[in-house]
């Protein structure tokens, strides 16, 4: 508690004393200070400065045809992908705001972890938790059980609504109509991929009003269903914005950047395979996705050169020299390192451009 409620709480106390001391005796005064020092512990108990102030909205979800799961969120805090959200493949999801108990993300992971449902893990979790009644949670576990908790002390408008394999919570927002956006967004999103469906519910419940402070960070993450035993490299979507005037809008971008990768990871695979078609097909809809990125259109040129396509490769490296230059100077470092295997003849031509 902060040193100016002390001080308006210690007022209050004695000055309730000494406009009632003629009718009071000293034995119920006492009563009335011990009663002040035990509302002091507990809201003490329960505040504590370790306990980050995340009121948001967020989703927690699973997607019943490829069994990933993931847990998106957006606040008027700093970093709130570091407070709120947490996940884990093969396991589940949970997202924990209002005065947050971060312990809950990685505990609740754990409890699933050893077999409990999800609602039987937040009974766990909250058992022993004086703060419950300032807390949010909702957790989601691998066959798309969900459990979800709005302690009465959340800041109104503090709403949750359960659905088939996920659910929405909101606290501290604008209007009531937050969480039932970001469900009928959800439901409505069809056979989307599960971090599309996650953002078109963010996106409602900013639309619905959203965070009554207004917008900060926002974060997203997805998992795979099952685990291959390789937790470095198993989330399917692990993005952060942590400071900024619209995150949902960043988040977006960061999302349709992620994709755009994505392809160009598959291109470099199936030219490993020796799948050219495949290839400029995956190379092709990372830079539909963006057409502005020099990198995309450096990497796919090469990979046609090396392909023996120098022609359709020239007029790609024409575009992307002149809009910098220094791509110039490192084509001119891949032979040497077998990156780019075309004859002398071809390098030349290249360098021309």
């Amino acid at each position: 508690m902060s040193h100016v409620n002390l001080v308006f709480w210690f007022k209050f106390f004695f000055n309730s004393y000494f406009r009632c001391h003629k009718l009071l005796a000293m034995r119920k005064f006492s009563l009335l200070l011990l009663s002040f020092v035990m509302f002091i512990t507990s809201f003490s108990q329960v505040y504590k400065n370790s306990f980050p102030l995340a009121h948001t909205f967020s989703i927690v979800a699973r997607d019943s045809v490829t069994g990933e799961m993931a847990v998106a969120v957006q606040s008027h805090w700093f970093s709130v992908g570091t407070t709120v959200s947490w996940a884990e493949a093969g396991v589940g999801a949970v997202a924990t705001q209002s005065f947050v108990n971060k312990s809950f993300g990685i505990r609740g992971l754990e409890l699933l972890r050893r077999g409990l449902t999800a609602q039987d893990a937040l009974d766990v979790l909250l058992k022993d938790d004086e703060g419950r009644e300032v807390r949010q949670v909702a957790i989601i576990d691998a066959k798309g059980n969900v459990a979800t908790h709005t302690g009465k002390g959340c800041i109104q408008y503090a709403t949750q609504i359960q659905g088939k394999q996920f659910s929405v919570q909101s606290n501290m927002m604008l209007t009531d109509q937050v969480s039932k956006a970001m469900a009928a967004a959800f439901e409505s999103s069809g056979n989307k991929p599960l971090g599309e469906k996650m953002l078109l519910a963010l996106e409602a419940a900013q639309k619905a009003g959203g965070d009554i402070r207004g917008q900060q960070s926002a974060a997203l993450i997805v998992v795979p269903g099952k685990s291959e035993g390789k937790p470095w490299d198993e989330r399917t979507v692990d993005l952060r914005v942590d400071d900024s005037k619209e995150p949902i809008k960043e988040l977006r971008r960061l999302y349709t950047v992620h994709l755009a990768y994505e392809h160009m990871n598959n291109g470099d695979l199936a030219t490993e395979k020796n799948d050219m078609a495949k290839a400029m097909n995956e190379y092709n809809a990372a830079m539909q996705l963006m057409p502005s990125n020099l990198e995309m259109q450096y990497w796919t040129a090469i990979t046609l050169a090396n392909n023996k396509e120098v022609d359709k490769a020239l007029p790609i490296l024409k575009r992307v020299f002149a809009a910098d230059k220094n791509w110039k100077e490192l084509t001119r470092r891949l032979p040497s390192v077998n990156l780019l295997t075309v004859s002398e003849a071809d390098l030349k031509k290249i360098l021309l451009q």
